[in-house]
């Protein structure tokens, strides 16, 4: 399974951008899709997760704000970020597993290359 993610950007505080990642190859091993986050920490950090029957899942920090979305016949996810904060400063890694979730510390599946989010204060 290949990923391909785009939509990296610059944005103020308040702001919105959305990023999208399609997935190609071997695509019906894929369960589970989001987005991961790197942070401060040396563990990416999952931010929002979909699973093939639709159901979301949310860092808390990003409830509210964030919205993930998945088309399974284009073999997409979305996440829109709105209302942006500096916090929110990052990459973002899309990932795609064969596990019906996903979740930080998931050794399973496949991951794209990251795309950067800025959000100025």
């Amino acid at each position: 399974v290949q990923l391909q993610a785009s939509g990296r950007g610059l944005v103020q505080a308040g702001g919105s951008l959305s990023l999208r990642c399609e997935a190609s190859g071997n695509v019906v091993s894929i369960n589970s899709m989001g987005w991961y986050r790197q942070g401060t920490g040396k563990q990416r950090e999952v931010v929002a997760s979909i699973t093939r029957g639709g159901s979301t899942n949310y860092a808390d920090s990003v409830k509210g704000r964030f919205t993930i979305s998945r088309d399974n016949d284009k073999n997409t996810v979305h996440l829109q970020m709105n209302n942006l904060e500096p916090e929110d400063t990052d990459v973002y890694y899309c990932r795609a597993s064969q596990t019906p979730v996903l979740y930080t510390g998931n050794p399973f599946g496949w991951w794209g290359q990251g795309t950067l989010v800025t959000v100025s204060s």
